[in-house]
Formats: C-alpha cells, sequence, structure tokens
C-alpha cells in the first residue's frame, strides 16, 4: 500500500523549499502544458471540441507517464516520493495557519496572508470576512489537494493520481466562464467535476466523522447552494463541525457578489481562533483518511 508512506512523508516534509527554490515543482510544469495547450489550440471555431481534444491528449499523456513511473526500477520508491509531492497536507495546513497568524498581528497583514490562497478581492475584507475566507479554502483544498489526489491514487496508483492532477490544473487554469475559456475549458471544468464527485462527498464525511458529527441533513442542504457541485461539501461539513457560518456575500474582481450563507446558524463574528480550529480541523481529517488506509491495509 503505497498510499500509507506517502501520506506520511507529505505530512512530515510538505514541500521544502530548499528543494522548490532550485526545481520546478511538478504542478508548475503540469501548469506550463496546460497553458501551452490553451495557446496552441484555443483558437479556430469549434473550441470546445478542441477542449476536448486537448483534455484528452493531456489525460492520456498523464496516464501513459504515469505507467511509465511504475516500470522503472525502483518504480514504487518513485511512486510514494511523486505522490507524496503531490499530496498537499502540510503546505495547505501552513497557508491556512499563516493566515490566522498574520490576522494576529493586524488586519492588512491577515488580508496580504489571505490573498494568497484565495481569488475574491480582499482590499476591504473585515476580520470575519478573512477568517471565512481563509476557512472555506482550507475545506475545499482539503478535497482538491489531499484527499481526490490520495482517493485516485489508492484506486489507480500513480497513473490515477496524474491523471487527477493534471485534470485539476487544467481546470483551475482554463475551466473558467470567460469569452477565451468557456467553450475550450468546458472539458477540463466537466472532467474535474466527474473526478472530484465521490472526493468531495468522501472529504465531508471524514469533516464530519472526526469531530463526532453524524447528522448528514444540515451537510446536504447546504452543499447544494454551493455554485460548484463538489466544493459545497467540505465547505459545509467544516461549516457544521467550527459552527460557523461561512460563504456569503463576497466581491470579485470589484463586482459584489450575493451568495448564501452556509450554516447560517452559526457564529458570524469570527477571527483567528476559529482558523486555528480549521488547521485541526484538516489534520483530524487527514488522520481519518489515514486510519481508512490503514484498515484497508489490514484487509
Amino acid at each position: 500500500m503505497l498510499l500509507l508512506p506517502a501520506m506520511l512523508l507529505d505530512g512530515a516534509l510538505g514541500e521544502p523549499r530548499a528543494i522548490w527554490s532550485r526545481l520546478p515543482h511538478p504542478a508548475v510544469l503540469m501548469g506550463r502544458a496546460v497553458g501551452w495547450a490553451d495557446k496552441a489550440f484555443n483558437e479556430g471555431e469549434n473550441r470546445r471540441r478542441n477542449g476536448i481534444l486537448t483534455m484528452a491528449g493531456l489525460a492520456v499523456g498523464a496516464w501513459a507517464l504515469g505507467k511509465v513511473i511504475a516500470e522503472l526500477p525502483l518504480g514504487p520508491l518513485w511512486q510514494v516520493l511523486i505522490a507524496a509531492i503531490l499530496l498537499a497536507q502540510r503546505s495547505l495546513v501552513e497557508h491556512v495557519q499563516a493566515v490566522a497568524d498574520a490576522l494576529r498581528l493586524s488586519l492588512n497583514d491577515g488580508r496580504r496572508a489571505v490573498a494568497r490562497i484565495v481569488g475574491r478581492d480582499t482590499a476591504n475584507m473585515d476580520e470575519p470576512a478573512v477568517a471565512r475566507a481563509a476557512i472555506e479554502s482550507a475545506a475545499e483544498n482539503l478535497s482538491d489537494g489531499v484527499i481526490a489526489p490520495a482517493f485516485w491514487f489508492l484506486i489507480a496508483g500513480l497513473p490515477g493520481l496524474l491523471v487527477y492532477k493534471i485534470t485539476n490544473t487544467a481546470d483551475s487554469m482554463i475551466g473558467h466562464r470567460t469569452p477565451r475559456h468557456e467553450e475550450f475549458g468546458w472539458a477540463a471544468a466537466r472532467f474535474d467535476d466527474l473526478l472530484n464527485w465521490i472526493p468531495a462527498r468522501l472529504t465531508a464525511v471524514l469533516i464530519a466523522v472526526s469531530h463526532g458529527w453524524f447528522n448528514p441533513d444540515p451537510i446536504r442542504r447546504d452543499a447544494g447552494l454551493h455554485r460548484s457541485p463538489n466544493a459545497g461539501w467540505p465547505e459545509a461539513a467544516m461549516a457544521v463541525v467550527l459552527d460557523v457560518a461561512l460563504s456569503g456575500p463576497r466581491s470579485y474582481h470589484g463586482e459584489k457578489r450575493d451568495f448564501p450563507w452556509v450554516w447560517p446558524e452559526g457564529r458570524r463574528e469570527i477571527g483567528p481562533t476559529e482558523i486555528d480550529a480549521a488547521c485541526a480541523a484538516l489534520w483530524r481529517s487527514w488522520a481519518a483518511f489515514l486510519i481508512i488506509v490503514l484498515l484497508l491495509m489490514a484487509v
């Protein structure tokens, strides 16, 4: 079971700056591949077809690369190392915790810290808005950056992990409803939705169960309020177990958006203490998944 050492290695070391300040991170290389494909093929009259073929090509290439690496001498070792690199548990906790630490210094420090992990406007955020943004990012990225890649590595080995990561990278870069990418990025967005369907719901279960919450009704109720078919599940679970109201109004590119509240019954005057609790929830959920992996090994 190669997932166990990969998770432990990622949890212990994260992403050492001494290495990635000198070498390009695999995720960066994936981003370059997607960027090249966007420039090369996002043109012409049938951009949706081009996007479908591009996403298929990226996925097939990622699968083939995973198979080649798995068959190399010391293949299991390479698979563990690459999986550990592409999991993001420790780095996620560090980035979210940095927001709490900065917010304790000043509101402006908190705004600058949260701007590194979210895409919304941060310049006019108050302290609760900074905290909400950090906690939402923690929940969504636990699913996208930890549980989903671990799930696909467990199911389909390194090829499955690489297919997931290239798809998730493509979705983050071109899966947007903009004039340039609405058609070309359609396949990337839909394939990412498909690959995240089970992991997002599994993440919600891990968050809830690891905190002793066994009532799925409020999580199911609020998960559907999210604009994403998947991200609402871990976000709703995090809101419930921390008893904080998440989502709600925010601004993107100067435009105010009135999103509905997730767990509106929860507290709204929140700050660094609640971010600390979200970081603890990340580790508890990670540990719960680790226990599942151990049980699968025992079976």
